[in-house]
Order: C-alpha cells, then structure tokens, then sequence
C-alpha cells in the first residue's frame, strides 16, 4: 500500500473514524497491534510495525489539522512493550505544522487530554 493511491486514501480514512471514536469515548491510547486489528477487520491490511503504518498516522494528525491548532489524533497509538508512543510521533509533534513544547511526558499527557476535551464536545 502506497501514499496517494486509492487503497492508502481508504486505509486512511477509516483510521481517522476509528481514531476519532476512541478520542470521542475517552481518548484511551491502543496499540499499534490493536490499531491494525481494527483496520485489518475493516478490510485494510496495516501491518502494525512496518509499511504504510507510520504514514497512515501522520497523515491522520495532519489531516485532522493542516494547521497544527487541533489535538493530535496519532497521541492515541502506543507501543505495547512501553504504552508510549513510538519516537515518529514526538518527532512529528516537534515540527511544523504542531510544534508542540514540553518535555515527552508533558506533550503526551497534554496531546491526551486535548483530545479527551476536543472530541468529546457535543
């Protein structure tokens, strides 16, 4: 699976619903091994640790703001052995267009509970 192909645009799409019912129910991190499950079960192939896996959460944080303004939905995927997320997602929170301060555990604890807020606003 490839960026900018129709079967990428699906996968994404239905990874962006997923992320934003599990940020609207309480923003309750999953693994990257849980997160592949749900996609594989609803018809996308996304290997949990390789392929289109760290594009497919960029692309979600980045879909759901362009401008970096609104809660990153890729602070939800947490590796199993830590229940952290993998070091692409505090690289990503650091560039433009989020450019998000703190040390690791305040950006997440932060990115977290913006999105508890954010997503569970009638």
């Amino acid at each position: 699976m490839m960026r900018n192909t129709l079967e990428y645009e699906q996968a994404l799409d239905t990874a962006l619903r997923t992320l934003r019912a599990r940020a609207a129910a309480g923003a309750q991190p999953l693994t990257y091994g849980a997160f592949s499950a749900e996609l594989d079960a609803r018809g996308h192939r996304v290997p949990a640790h390789r392929g289109p896996m760290p594009c497919i959460l960029e692309d979600a944080s980045l879909r759901e703001s362009p401008d970096g303004s609104l809660p990153m939905l890729s602070a939800l995927v947490v590796l199993k052995a830590t229940a952290w997320p993998s070091g692409g997602f505090f690289q990503l929170a650091r560039r433009s267009p989020f450019s998000r301060p703190g040390d690791d555990t305040e950006l997440w604890a932060r990115e977290l509970a913006h999105l508890a807020k954010h997503y569970s606003a009638p």
